[in-house]
Protein backbone atom coordinates (compact mmCIF):
# COMPACT_ATOMS: atom_id res chain seq x y z
CA UNK A 1 0.00 0.00 0.00
CA UNK A 2 1.61 3.34 -0.98
CA UNK A 3 1.94 6.59 1.11
CA UNK A 4 -0.98 8.32 -0.35
CA UNK A 5 -3.42 5.16 0.30
CA UNK A 6 -2.28 5.20 3.70
CA UNK A 7 -3.12 8.89 4.17
CA UNK A 8 -6.65 9.15 1.98
CA UNK A 9 -8.80 10.70 3.85
CA UNK A 10 -12.01 8.44 3.80
CA UNK A 11 -14.91 10.11 1.56
CA UNK A 12 -18.85 9.71 2.13
CA UNK A 13 -18.85 7.15 -0.56
CA UNK A 14 -16.67 4.93 1.29
CA UNK A 15 -18.93 5.32 4.44
CA UNK A 16 -22.03 4.34 2.45
CA UNK A 17 -20.19 1.04 0.62
CA UNK A 18 -19.31 0.13 4.48
CA UNK A 19 -23.11 0.96 5.72
CA UNK A 20 -24.73 -0.63 2.85
CA UNK A 21 -26.86 2.61 2.56
CA UNK A 22 -26.86 5.56 0.07
CA UNK A 23 -24.58 7.95 -0.25
CA UNK A 24 -27.57 10.32 0.31
CA UNK A 25 -28.51 8.75 3.42
CA UNK A 26 -25.09 9.17 5.18
CA UNK A 27 -25.42 12.68 4.17
CA UNK A 28 -28.39 12.95 5.57
CA UNK A 29 -26.92 11.33 9.05
CA UNK A 30 -24.71 14.03 9.56
CA UNK A 31 -26.97 16.91 8.05
CA UNK A 32 -30.36 16.62 9.37
CA UNK A 33 -29.90 13.20 12.00
CA UNK A 34 -33.69 13.53 12.74
CA UNK A 35 -34.91 12.90 9.27
CA UNK A 36 -33.33 9.30 9.93
CA UNK A 37 -34.30 5.95 11.86
CA UNK A 38 -32.52 5.05 14.48
CA UNK A 39 -31.15 1.79 13.06
CA UNK A 40 -29.66 3.21 9.83
CA UNK A 41 -28.23 6.22 11.89
CA UNK A 42 -26.54 3.70 14.04
CA UNK A 43 -25.19 1.95 10.99
CA UNK A 44 -23.89 4.87 9.52
CA UNK A 45 -22.36 6.14 12.39
CA UNK A 46 -20.43 2.85 13.59
CA UNK A 47 -19.29 2.44 9.52
CA UNK A 48 -17.83 6.29 10.18
CA UNK A 49 -16.42 5.59 13.28
CA UNK A 50 -14.54 2.54 12.04
CA UNK A 51 -13.38 4.24 8.81
CA UNK A 52 -12.70 7.29 11.03
CA UNK A 53 -14.58 9.43 8.57
CA UNK A 54 -15.39 13.27 9.88
CA UNK A 55 -17.59 15.33 7.74
CA UNK A 56 -16.05 18.53 6.13
CA UNK A 57 -18.82 20.80 7.45
CA UNK A 58 -17.10 24.05 6.10
CA UNK A 59 -16.72 22.19 2.66
CA UNK A 60 -20.51 21.39 2.72
CA UNK A 61 -21.71 25.02 3.97
CA UNK A 62 -19.44 26.94 1.31
CA UNK A 63 -21.54 23.91 -1.52
CA UNK A 64 -25.13 24.56 0.04
CA UNK A 65 -27.78 26.82 -0.95
CA UNK A 66 -28.24 27.37 3.19
CA UNK A 67 -25.70 27.10 5.54
CA UNK A 68 -25.06 23.81 7.49
CA UNK A 69 -24.13 25.40 10.78
CA UNK A 70 -24.88 27.84 13.37
CA UNK A 71 -22.34 30.49 14.27
CA UNK A 72 -21.55 31.36 17.57
CA UNK A 73 -19.21 34.81 18.45
CA UNK A 74 -18.43 35.36 22.16
CA UNK A 75 -17.59 38.45 22.87
CA UNK A 76 -14.96 37.50 25.67
CA UNK A 77 -14.03 33.78 26.25
CA UNK A 78 -12.78 34.37 29.94
CA UNK A 79 -16.10 35.85 31.03
CA UNK A 80 -17.67 32.71 32.77
CA UNK A 81 -21.35 34.65 32.08
CA UNK A 82 -20.55 34.21 28.49
CA UNK A 83 -19.09 30.49 28.59
CA UNK A 84 -22.74 29.33 30.88
CA UNK A 85 -25.07 30.52 27.95
CA UNK A 86 -23.09 29.23 25.07
CA UNK A 87 -22.60 25.77 27.15
CA UNK A 88 -26.73 25.59 27.63
CA UNK A 89 -26.92 26.92 23.84
CA UNK A 90 -24.66 23.98 22.16
CA UNK A 91 -26.85 21.49 24.54
CA UNK A 92 -30.24 22.85 23.09
CA UNK A 93 -28.82 22.69 19.52
CA UNK A 94 -26.84 19.35 19.88
CA UNK A 95 -30.60 17.93 21.10
CA UNK A 96 -32.25 19.10 17.69
CA UNK A 97 -29.28 17.20 15.62
CA UNK A 98 -27.93 21.10 14.74
CA UNK A 99 -23.84 21.76 14.64
CA UNK A 100 -22.33 24.83 15.86
CA UNK A 101 -19.15 26.89 15.27
CA UNK A 102 -17.78 28.87 18.17
CA UNK A 103 -14.95 31.44 18.17
CA UNK A 104 -13.86 34.79 20.24
CA UNK A 105 -14.88 37.83 18.25
CA UNK A 106 -12.59 39.70 20.52
CA UNK A 107 -8.31 39.48 20.74
CA UNK A 108 -5.76 41.93 22.71
CA UNK A 109 -3.85 44.15 20.72
CA UNK A 110 -0.01 45.58 21.63
CA UNK A 111 -1.66 47.64 24.51
CA UNK A 112 -3.57 44.99 26.08
CA UNK A 113 -7.21 46.29 25.03
CA UNK A 114 -9.69 44.08 23.77
CA UNK A 115 -10.24 44.95 20.14
CA UNK A 116 -12.98 43.15 17.64
CA UNK A 117 -11.20 40.43 15.72
CA UNK A 118 -12.85 41.66 12.29
CA UNK A 119 -10.89 38.74 10.38
CA UNK A 120 -12.21 35.85 12.37
CA UNK A 121 -15.83 37.97 12.15
CA UNK A 122 -15.42 37.85 8.23
CA UNK A 123 -14.28 34.34 7.99
CA UNK A 124 -17.65 33.18 10.15
CA UNK A 125 -19.61 35.46 7.13
CA UNK A 126 -17.84 33.90 4.46
CA UNK A 127 -18.82 30.15 5.89
CA UNK A 128 -22.57 30.80 5.18
CA UNK A 129 -23.84 30.18 8.90
CA UNK A 130 -27.71 29.37 8.62
CA UNK A 131 -27.94 31.59 11.55
CA UNK A 132 -25.57 33.46 13.92
CA UNK A 133 -25.40 33.75 17.73
CA UNK A 134 -23.54 36.69 19.33
CA UNK A 135 -22.99 36.36 23.01
CA UNK A 136 -22.09 39.72 24.62
CA UNK A 137 -21.05 42.94 23.83
CA UNK A 138 -19.07 43.03 20.69
CA UNK A 139 -18.55 46.01 18.81
CA UNK A 140 -18.80 47.09 15.56
CA UNK A 141 -21.48 44.42 14.99
CA UNK A 142 -23.13 46.26 12.07
CA UNK A 143 -19.94 44.33 10.58
CA UNK A 144 -22.83 41.07 10.25
CA UNK A 145 -25.76 43.18 8.67
CA UNK A 146 -23.86 41.98 4.99
CA UNK A 147 -25.09 38.72 6.31
CA UNK A 148 -28.54 37.72 3.83
CA UNK A 149 -31.78 38.51 5.12
CA UNK A 150 -32.79 34.54 5.39
CA UNK A 151 -29.64 34.27 8.40
CA UNK A 152 -31.24 34.84 11.82
CA UNK A 153 -29.10 36.82 13.65
CA UNK A 154 -29.40 36.38 18.24
CA UNK A 155 -28.01 39.02 20.42
CA UNK A 156 -27.90 37.42 23.67
CA UNK A 157 -26.70 39.21 27.56
CA UNK A 158 -26.19 42.13 24.98
CA UNK A 159 -27.73 45.43 23.73
CA UNK A 160 -27.91 45.51 20.27
CA UNK A 161 -28.17 49.17 18.43
CA UNK A 162 -26.07 48.71 15.27
CA UNK A 163 -28.25 45.57 13.17
CA UNK A 164 -32.08 46.41 13.05
CA UNK A 165 -33.37 43.04 12.48
CA UNK A 166 -31.16 41.40 15.36
CA UNK A 167 -33.51 39.59 17.74
CA UNK A 168 -32.13 40.01 21.90
CA UNK A 169 -32.45 38.30 25.00
CA UNK A 170 -31.11 40.05 27.85
CA UNK A 171 -32.26 40.39 31.60
CA UNK A 172 -34.38 43.04 32.47
CA UNK A 173 -32.13 45.84 33.86
CA UNK A 174 -34.76 47.87 35.93
CA UNK A 175 -35.90 44.83 38.17
CA UNK A 176 -32.48 43.24 38.53
CA UNK A 177 -30.92 46.43 40.08
CA UNK A 178 -33.99 47.44 41.95
CA UNK A 179 -34.23 44.16 43.43
CA UNK A 180 -30.68 44.59 44.65
CA UNK A 181 -30.75 48.51 46.15
CA UNK A 182 -34.33 47.12 47.97
CA UNK A 183 -31.81 44.59 49.41
CA UNK A 184 -29.36 46.56 50.66
CA UNK A 185 -31.89 49.23 51.93
CA UNK A 186 -33.65 46.57 53.97
CA UNK A 187 -30.58 45.68 55.18
CA UNK A 188 -29.63 49.67 56.93
CA UNK A 189 -27.69 50.69 54.00
CA UNK A 190 -27.97 54.43 52.37
CA UNK A 191 -24.35 55.52 51.20
CA UNK A 192 -24.66 52.48 48.15
CA UNK A 193 -22.28 53.27 45.08
CA UNK A 194 -21.71 51.56 41.81
CA UNK A 195 -18.56 50.28 40.16
CA UNK A 196 -19.12 49.88 36.59
CA UNK A 197 -17.28 50.44 33.09
CA UNK A 198 -18.27 53.54 30.81
CA UNK A 199 -18.89 51.99 27.41
CA UNK A 200 -21.36 49.38 26.77
CA UNK A 201 -24.88 49.49 25.85
CA UNK A 202 -25.90 47.28 29.41
CA UNK A 203 -23.26 48.31 31.76
CA UNK A 204 -25.31 52.20 30.79
CA UNK A 205 -28.47 50.08 30.75
CA UNK A 206 -27.45 48.76 34.61
CA UNK A 207 -25.93 52.10 35.80
CA UNK A 208 -29.13 53.87 34.95
CA UNK A 209 -31.11 51.21 36.86
CA UNK A 210 -29.17 51.81 39.76
CA UNK A 211 -29.59 55.85 39.57
CA UNK A 212 -33.20 54.97 39.51
CA UNK A 213 -33.32 52.72 42.21
CA UNK A 214 -31.94 54.94 43.92
CA UNK A 215 -34.27 57.92 43.71
CA UNK A 216 -37.16 55.53 43.87
CA UNK A 217 -35.96 55.24 47.50
CA UNK A 218 -35.14 59.06 48.29
CA UNK A 219 -31.26 58.23 47.98
CA UNK A 220 -30.85 60.39 45.25
CA UNK A 221 -27.97 62.56 47.57
CA UNK A 222 -26.07 59.17 47.92
CA UNK A 223 -25.87 58.51 44.01
CA UNK A 224 -22.27 57.60 43.66
CA UNK A 225 -20.61 55.93 40.44
CA UNK A 226 -17.21 54.94 40.03
CA UNK A 227 -16.33 53.81 36.14
CA UNK A 228 -13.63 51.17 36.21
CA UNK A 229 -10.94 50.58 33.21
CA UNK A 230 -12.50 47.42 32.09
CA UNK A 231 -15.01 45.07 33.86
CA UNK A 232 -12.33 42.46 35.68
CA UNK A 233 -11.62 41.95 38.79
CA UNK A 234 -7.99 43.46 38.71
CA UNK A 235 -10.20 47.02 37.88
CA UNK A 236 -13.39 46.46 40.19
CA UNK A 237 -10.26 46.28 43.18
CA UNK A 238 -9.15 49.91 42.03
CA UNK A 239 -12.41 51.29 41.68
CA UNK A 240 -13.64 50.12 44.88
CA UNK A 241 -10.13 51.37 47.00
CA UNK A 242 -10.98 54.86 45.07
CA UNK A 243 -14.34 54.25 46.29
CA UNK A 244 -13.27 53.93 50.05
CA UNK A 245 -10.30 55.99 50.43
CA UNK A 246 -12.78 59.32 49.26
CA UNK A 247 -14.00 61.54 51.92
CA UNK A 248 -17.26 59.86 52.31
CA UNK A 249 -17.10 55.77 51.81
CA UNK A 250 -19.97 53.91 51.17
CA UNK A 251 -21.34 50.94 53.12
CA UNK A 252 -22.36 49.09 50.16
CA UNK A 253 -21.43 48.82 46.41
CA UNK A 254 -23.32 47.46 43.72
CA UNK A 255 -21.55 46.13 40.33
CA UNK A 256 -21.70 45.86 37.04
CA UNK A 257 -21.15 42.45 37.48
CA UNK A 258 -20.01 39.52 39.12
CA UNK A 259 -16.16 40.14 37.97
CA UNK A 260 -15.69 43.23 39.05
CA UNK A 261 -17.68 42.94 42.47
CA UNK A 262 -15.06 40.31 43.27
CA UNK A 263 -12.26 42.71 42.50
CA UNK A 264 -14.38 45.49 44.69
CA UNK A 265 -14.35 42.29 47.79
CA UNK A 266 -11.07 42.18 47.63
CA UNK A 267 -10.49 46.34 48.03
CA UNK A 268 -12.73 46.25 51.23
CA UNK A 269 -11.86 42.91 53.07
CA UNK A 270 -15.76 42.35 54.12
CA UNK A 271 -15.99 45.58 56.39
CA UNK A 272 -18.80 46.57 53.80
CA UNK A 273 -21.73 44.92 51.66
CA UNK A 274 -20.70 44.17 47.95
CA UNK A 275 -23.49 42.62 45.25
CA UNK A 276 -22.93 41.35 41.84
CA UNK A 277 -24.68 40.88 38.71
CA UNK A 278 -24.91 37.68 36.76
CA UNK A 279 -24.92 35.43 39.36
CA UNK A 280 -21.66 33.33 37.69
CA UNK A 281 -20.34 30.22 39.55
CA UNK A 282 -17.97 31.96 40.92
CA UNK A 283 -20.33 33.71 43.46
CA UNK A 284 -21.34 30.58 44.01
CA UNK A 285 -17.49 29.65 45.87
CA UNK A 286 -17.51 29.30 49.64
CA UNK A 287 -14.55 31.79 49.61
CA UNK A 288 -16.44 34.58 47.60
CA UNK A 289 -20.12 33.80 48.76
CA UNK A 290 -20.94 36.95 46.62
CA UNK A 291 -24.67 37.91 46.51
CA UNK A 292 -26.25 38.45 42.98
CA UNK A 293 -28.52 38.51 40.41
CA UNK A 294 -29.14 36.37 38.50
CA UNK A 295 -30.28 37.05 34.98
CA UNK A 296 -32.16 34.36 33.89
CA UNK A 297 -29.29 32.69 32.26
CA UNK A 298 -30.63 29.16 31.49
CA UNK A 299 -33.58 30.90 30.27
CA UNK A 300 -31.69 33.30 27.85
CA UNK A 301 -29.92 30.50 26.57
CA UNK A 302 -33.04 28.36 25.58
CA UNK A 303 -35.12 31.63 24.46
CA UNK A 304 -32.08 32.50 22.12
CA UNK A 305 -31.80 28.60 21.00
CA UNK A 306 -35.26 28.24 20.08
CA UNK A 307 -35.16 31.59 17.99
CA UNK A 308 -32.07 29.94 16.32
CA UNK A 309 -34.16 27.21 15.56
CA UNK A 310 -36.68 29.15 14.06
CA UNK A 311 -37.39 28.37 10.07
CA UNK A 312 -39.12 31.54 10.07
CA UNK A 313 -37.06 34.02 8.18
CA UNK A 314 -39.71 36.91 8.01
CA UNK A 315 -39.72 36.57 11.56
CA UNK A 316 -39.58 40.65 13.11
CA UNK A 317 -36.60 41.32 15.43
CA UNK A 318 -37.79 41.57 19.37
CA UNK A 319 -36.15 42.29 22.45
CA UNK A 320 -37.02 39.41 25.05
CA UNK A 321 -36.34 40.57 28.94
CA UNK A 322 -35.85 38.21 30.98
CA UNK A 323 -37.21 37.98 34.78
CA UNK A 324 -34.29 38.61 36.98
CA UNK A 325 -33.57 36.89 40.85
CA UNK A 326 -31.71 37.74 43.70
CA UNK A 327 -29.96 35.18 44.84
CA UNK A 328 -28.64 36.28 48.53
CA UNK A 329 -25.03 35.23 50.05
CA UNK A 330 -22.74 36.33 52.86
CA UNK A 331 -21.23 39.54 50.69
CA UNK A 332 -24.40 41.88 51.61
CA UNK A 333 -24.68 40.59 55.26
CA UNK A 334 -21.67 43.20 56.55
CA UNK A 335 -23.54 45.81 59.29
CA UNK A 336 -23.79 48.77 58.91
CA UNK A 337 -22.41 51.17 61.62
CA UNK A 338 -21.99 54.63 60.55
CA UNK A 339 -24.39 54.71 57.61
Amino acid sequence: MTTTAKTKRPTIRDVAAKAGVSKSLVSLVFSAPQTVSSYRKDLVLKAADELGFSPNFLARSLAAETGTFIGILVADLHNPLFAQIVDQVRVALEAEGEYSFMTSAMLLNSQGEQILDSRTVSALIDLRPKSVLVVGSVPDMHRLSSLPETVAIVIASAISKDIARATTVRSNDEIGMRLLIEHLVENGHQKIAHICVEAGDVSKSRRNAYESAMKEKGLAKFINVEFAKSATEIDGFEAATKLMNSKNPPTAITAFNDLLAIGAQGATDGTIAITGYDNTFLADLKQISLTSVDPGNTEIANKAAELLLNKDSNQKAKTFLMEPKLVVRNSSKSLVRNN
